[in-house]
């Protein structure tokens, strides 16, 4: 009797909860339609990739289906190998700079006392992050210059020739890198900080005591309270190893820099607006999907099992 009266309850309860939580669910209804409508309906054009495409018969029309010969034909083109090497490793150098140069800066930013100063540092490096690739891509060739640009003006001064950043294909792809970093590391700094200010004060209070400087306090107190951040960033950051950044290399890259400076997306951009092969640009499209789900997932256990990170 005292069962069956528990088991009432606790339904009682459940469906109180489900109703008290009604509005949550309105809310975040209009978000769940659009991400439907954006990025679940289109999936329907993978089929593109397995056709021989041609737009004036329409999607769904009666188009000529070629299997995975697309797919065969992008392994065979001479420069697929180039490309896909490009992103990856422009990509890695990304993680690896994204991941260093945040947590160097949060842990100098940690140890100023001056709180104008500190917040003044923070404000100005946070700020690349608010513009666009579009915005800051003009203000970087406008630096960059090997005629007028102020990098290029500080060299000569410095006596040494001028370097075509973006012109020139050894230095391309670490201008990529170290331009990433410049703009969206600002905004890592602060996510590395607010780990630092959860660390509890008494552990360094307890290291001074036994004699630990800054530089034991920075190793054995500050990186040991980062490392559940920095592992979950570094295992969610696998994910983007195909995502060498479009936006950023589509507005400074030019056919001078192909040789390494071409990566997927860029590659797709070219095949399919600009020489109509949809099926090769939806083929390509389709295998960066695939891997990446494939990373996603990976990292995503790898932030499960390291970080103790979970969404579901």
């Amino acid at each position: 009797m005292e069962d069956s009266k528990s088991i009432i309850k606790n339904r009682i309860e459940k469906k109180k909860g489900r109703i008290s939580q009604a509005p949550l669910y309105i809310m975040v209804l209009p978000a769940i339609i659009i991400v439907f409508i954006y990025s679940y309906i289109p999936m329907a054009g993978i089929v593109i990739a397995f056709q021989d495409f041609i737009p004036a018969k329409g999607l769904f029309g009666k188009q000529t289906w070629v299997g995975f010969q697309n797919f065969v034909f992008l392994f065979q083109l001479p420069n697929s190998f180039r490309i896909f090497w490009n992103t990856i490793y422009i990509a890695v150098m990304k993680i690896i700079s994204g991941l260093t140069f945040p947590v160097i800066i949060a842990l100098l930013l940690n140890e100023l006392r001056h709180k104008w100063y500190k917040r003044t540092v923070q404000t100005l490096i946070y700020l690349p992050n608010f513009l666009s690739w579009v915005i800051f891509a003009g203000i970087l060739v406008d630096i960059l210059s090997p005629g007028t640009g102020i990098i290029n003006k500080m060299l000569e001064f410095a006596g040494i020739k001028p370097i075509y950043f973006l012109g020139n294909p050894k230095w391309f792809p670490y201008t990529m890198v170290i331009t990433d970093v410049w703009k969206n590391f600002g905004f890592s700094t602060i996510v590395y900080l607010a780990a630092i200010t959860n660390i509890d004060p008494t552990i360094y209070e307890a290291a001074y005591i036994d004699g630990a400087n800054k530089w034991k306090q920075t190793i054995h107190v500050t990186l040991p309270g980062m490392k559940a951040i920095i592992v979950l960033v570094a295992t969610l950051s696998l994910s983007n190893i195909l995502n060498a950044g479009f936006e950023q290399i589509f507005n400074m890259y030019s056919p001078q820099v192909y040789e390494t400076g071409d990566i997927i997306d860029t590659f797709v951009y070219r095949m399919g607006l600009i020489n109509a092969r949809y099926g090769l640009a939806t083929a390509v499209g389709t295998l960066k999907s695939v891997v990446s789900c494939i990373l996603i997932s990976v990292s995503y256990y790898l932030a499960y099992k390291f970080a103790d990170y979970r969404i579901f």
